[in-house]
C-alpha cells in the first residue's frame, strides 16, 4: 500500500512528527540514513528520549501506520526534516536538504506537496524548487511546495505539535493553501499563511529573539560577577516592574535552535545583524568565563587546602530535564574543564543518559557526596534535591540553588 507521506529524517523532530502523523490514520514512510534508527524504529521502539513518543510510535508501528527505512519512496506528500549543519566561519550547509531533495526527485509527480521543515537560510525553498524543476521541467508549476518551521520545546514536542500555531509559507498562493491543508489534518493550533521567504526568517527571527534576550541575562551575570551582587535576587526583583521579564541566565546557550539559527542570519546579513551577532559572542563568552570560574576554583581549593580538589560537573545536556546535548554549553565547559586538569579527580554526572561515548558519568548524589567542588552547569530537577553542604565549594551557573 502507497504511503501517503513520507518523512526524510526521523530525529528530534522528524520521529515525533512521523508519529503523530501515523497516529492519525495516515500511512507514513519514514527515511533515515542510519539503519540502527531504521532497524529500532521497525521494532516499535525509539533512538531518543521524548515523553509520550515511544508509545506514539509503538502504537502506529504495531497499527502499521509508520514504517522507517533507507529510502525514499512514492507518496503523495514529501516532508524534509534534516538537519542543516554549519561550514567553515559559521556558514550554513544545506547539503543534507539538498541531498534528502534528490533523494526523492525522481518519485515526484504532479500535484505532490513537497514542504521542507529543517531550519534554513533565507530563499532556501525557492532554490529547492529551483533544483526540482531544473532537474525534472516537465514538474514546473505541477507541483506544491511550501516551507514550515517547527517551534516545538524539548521535553513536551509530542504536546507542541498539536498546539503550537505554525507558520506556513509557500512558493505561491496555491502551494501555501495546498500546506495549509495538510497541517489541519493534526494540528490544532492557528495555522499562518505567508510566503516562503518569510516563513523561513520566522523561524530564525524567533531564536535570534530568544537568543539576545538571554545574552541580556548572562551579560548582567557578568556584571553581577564583579559588583558583587547576586544576579538570580536582581532580575528577581527587576521583573517586578510591569514591563520588565528579564530571562534566567546559565552557563551559556545550547542546542539545535537557540544556538545556531541566528548564524543564519549573521551569515547572510552581516552588516545589518549586530546585535544579533553580539549577543551569540556574550553567549558564547559566559562558557568560556564559566570554564575559568572552574579553573579558579580549583586552584584557590588547593591553596586553601594543600590537597587538589574533587570536582563534580553537574549536568552536560543543553537545557534542564532532557538528554540531548546538542551545542551544549555544559559539554563544552566540561571538555575545557578537563582538558586543563592535573591529576584532579573529576565526576561527570547527567542523569538523563546511561553513558556518554567520551566522559564516565558518575551518579548525581554519589558525585555530590565525594566533591568538594559542585559545578551546577544545568539545573536538573534531581539536584533540586540535593543538601546544600556549606563544606563544599559551590558555583551554581544554573540557578539550582536561587
Amino acid at each position: 500500500m502507497q504511503p501517503e507521506v513520507v518523512m526524510i529524517g526521523l530525529g528530534y523532530i522528524g520521529l515525533p512528527t512521523a508519529a503523530l502523523i501515523a497516529s492519525n490514520g495516515v500511512n507514513v514512510h519514514g527515511v533515515d540514513i542510519n539503519p540502527k534508527v531504521v532497524e529500532t524504529i521497525n521494532r516499535g521502539e525509539i533512538h531518543i528520549v521524548e515523553p509520550a513518543l515511544d508509545e506514539a510510535v509503538a502504537k502506529a508501528v504495531k497499527g502499521g501506520f509508520l514504517k522507517a527505512d533507507i529510502k525514499a519512496v512514492e507518496a503523495n506528500n514529501y516532508l524534509i526534516v534534516v538537519p542543516t549543519p554549519f561550514k567553515d566561519k559559521n556558514e550554513p550547509d544545506i547539503s543534507f536538504v539538498e541531498a534528502a531533495t534528490r533523494g526523492v526527485l525522481p518519485l515526484l509527480k504532479k500535484g505532490d506537496l513537497y514542504i521542507i521543515e529543517s531550519t534554513s537560510p533565507v530563499g532556501t525553498t525557492e532554490k529547492m524548487m529551483d533544483l526540482i524543476y531544473t532537474e525534472r521541467p516537465e514538474l514546473k508549476d505541477e507541483l506544491y511546495i511550501a516551507y514550515c518551521p517547527e517551534r516545538v520545546l524539548p521535553g513536551n514536542v509530542m504536546y507542541e505539535l498539536v498546539h503550537n500555531d505554525r507558520v506556513i509559507g509557500g512558493v505561491d498562493e496555491a502551494s501555501t493553501e495546498k500546506a495549509i491543508a495538510f497541517y489541519s489534518s493534526y494540528v490544532q493550533g492557528e495555522l499562518h499563511p505567508t510566503n516562503a521567504r518569510t516563513a523561513e526568517m520566522c523561524k530564525l527571527v524567533e531564536n535570534s529573539s530568544r537568543d539576545v534576550q538571554i545574552a541580556f541575562a548572562n551579560e548582567l551575570s557578568l556584571i553581577c560577577a564583579k559588583a558583587d551582587i547576586n544576579v538570580w535576587d536582581l532580575i528577581a526583583l527587576a521583573n517586578k516592574h510591569p514591563r520588565v521579564n528579564i530571562l534566567q541566565p546559565g552557563c551559556g546557550v545550547g542546542g539545535h535552535c537557540i544556538a545556531v539559527d541566528p548564524y543564519f542570519i549573521v551569515a547572510d546579513f552581516p552588516l545589518e545583524s549586530q546585535i544579533i551577532g553580539k549577543a551569540r559572542e556574550i553567549n558564547n563568552y559566559k562558557s568560556f568565563w564559566c570554564a575559568e570560574q572552574v579553573k579558579n576554583a580549583k586552584l584557590q581549593f588547593q591553596l586553601d587546602h594543600g590537597r587538589k580538589p574533587k570536582v563534580a560537573l553537574m549536568g552536560l545536556a543543553f537545557k534542564p530535564n532532557i538528554d540531548d546535548l546538542r551545542e551544549s554549553p555544559a559539554k563544552y565547559i566540561a571538555q575545557k574543564v578537563l582538558q586543563d586538569a592535573n591529576d584532579e579527580e573529576f565526576y561527570i554526572v547527567e542523569p538523563n543518559i546511561n553513558e556518554h561515548k567520551v566522559f564516565k558519568l558518575t551518579g548525581y548524589e554519589d558525585a555530590y557526596e565525594k566533591a568538594d567542588i559542585i559545578v551546577y552547569l544545568v539545573a536538573h530537577d534531581e539536584f533540586k534535591n540535593l543538601p546544600k553542604d556549606s563544606n563544599k565549594k559551590i558555583l551554581d551557573f544554573a540557578g539550582v540553588n536561587k
